[in-house]
């Protein structure tokens, strides 16, 4: 590859952008119009207009893409995450337009992200499920008569659902009534398909997540776990690497299972199995993310592998650069992600970076699209910065965080950093003890 069209925004176009440059590849982005002072735009080796801020007028038109990227002779188009990164739709026109998508093929894109048909498949390749409708719930009726048998609390869910939206839980019948049809309308406004599934509610779970690549000539490997199990509104806000709850055993099992998954869908480039552990390490299949997370930098500093690169060299044809037995863990990362919203409501809160600076050493690693007196705008996830933190063990890592958020000066809108203040000095948080409802039940508290 010698140019690549980078089909995003922010923070994730500027850590393509210099991946690329690493690699000798020029880089191509685009920018709408509240995203033309970002520096991104500027580190790109050139950078176009796409249109106006809203979505569905810049970085969700596939066609003006296309356009651009076959215009400026383009190798190929790296979607990032979020936007069109999971449009099984989008990577098929690219590739129809003779370029390379940087990611999994439009089929198993499609079949994963299909919350219902990856749970067949997956049910069928032996890898353990959420008790659940096993499929679409077409009425109320339906739904009431199925959560009975399953038993209360539920998870209602959009088939088509990811990053928290379009999900809610139901205590009970009562619930279930008054959520069922808003969470239909919902589930057709963000993703075109107003299907919905139950599954079983599992109480005191831990959100944890297999790293895995593959390549066209077959091979997959697993690049370890994740822990993500500190949330808001079933959103990731802290990730790290390795899990401090799991065992050995549930460890490999856990592995081994996301390789499994890997391979039922022949998967090709970097994605993601997510399960839900319970307090007993029974896991289940929660779903499958046909794209580079927001959290791959956690991986990153554990392994010291730059998994962008990985993605180029296999859209490119390339087998994995190294096999199972060659990757190696060391020591222990944490992610923060900093979002401009208040810290106790968790609502967005758009506004400029009148003070944005921090002092690190060579153990923080920032991420982040924006600088001082940069604009985060309502158009968009209101993420500011991710934090990566690491050290020889977690507790290295956590004095490391400690000290950063410490230092930490942002000033001109709201944001998160008071919760991770707070969050550091928690006893639930410092011994690994927590689940993905400890962090909504201790703003609850705070209220």
């Amino acid at each position: 590859m010698q140019r690549i069209l980078i089909a995003n925004r922010g923070e994730i176009a500027l850590r393509i952008i210099r991946t690329c440059r690493a690699m000798g590849i020029e880089t191509i982005a685009v920018f709408s119009d509240a995203d033309k002072d970002l520096p991104y735009v500027k580190e790109a080796d050139t950078a176009f207009r796409i249109g106006e801020p809203p979505v569905q007028k810049s970085y969700l038109n596939s066609s003006m893409l296309i356009e651009i990227a076959k215009r400026e002779k383009a190798d190929a188009i790296h979607p990032g995450y979020g936007f069109l990164s999971e449009n099984a739709g989008f990577a098929r026109e690219v590739i129809e337009n003779g370029l390379i998508f940087i990611g999994p093929s439009p089929k198993t894109i499609e079949a994963m992200g299909d919350k219902i048909i990856a749970r067949k498949t997956m049910e069928k390749a032996g890898v353990p499920v959420v008790p659940g409708s096993g499929g679409g719930v077409s009425s109320l009726e339906e739904a009431v008569l199925l959560a009975g048998e399953i038993g209360y609390p539920v998870m209602l869910k959009a088939s088509g659902g990811g990053g928290g939206i379009g999900m809610v839980r139901c205590e009970n019948e009562q619930a279930l009534n008054s959520q069922y049809q808003s969470t239909k309308a919902r589930a057709k406004a963000y993703f075109g398909s107003e299907d919905v599934f139950i599954e079983k509610y599992i109480a005191d779970a831990r959100h944890i997540e297999v790293q895995i690549f593959g390549d066209s000539e077959g091979n997959a490997v697993h690049l370890f776990e994740r822990d993500c199990s500190i949330q808001r509104r079933h959103q990731k806000v802290v990730e790290e690497a390795p899990s401090p709850s799991l065992s050995a055993e549930a460890r490999e099992n856990l592995y081994r299972t996301a390789l499994s998954a890997a391979k039922a869908v022949d998967y090709v480039n970097a994605g993601t199995v997510e399960f839900i552990v319970d307090s007993e390490e029974n896991f289940y299949f929660l779903e499958m993310n046909t794209r580079l997370q927001v959290e791959h930098p956690v991986t990153e500093v554990i392994t010291g592998l730059d998994l962008v690169e990985w993605q180029i060299l296999v859209a490119q044809g390339d087998k994995l650069p190294l096999t199972q037995e060659e990757i190696t863990r060391k020591g222990a990362a944490v992610e923060f992600r900093l979002y401009a919203e208040d810290p106790v409501s968790f609502f967005p809160s758009p506004g400029t970076l009148s003070e944005f600076r921090w002092e690190a050493d060579d153990v923080v690693r920032i991420d982040t699209g924006y600088r001082e007196g940069n604009a985060v705008t309502p158009f968009y996830d209101p993420m500011i910065a991710k934090i990566i933190v690491s050290g020889d063990d977690r507790n290295e890592a956590i004095a490391s965080a400690r000290q950063f958020f410490q230092g930490l000066k942002i000033e001109g809108l709201k944001s998160n950093a008071p919760v991770f203040r707070e969050l550091l000095h928690e006893e639930a948080f410092l011994s690994g003890k927590y689940s993905t409802s400890y962090l909504n039940s201790v703003k609850k508290a705070a209220k």
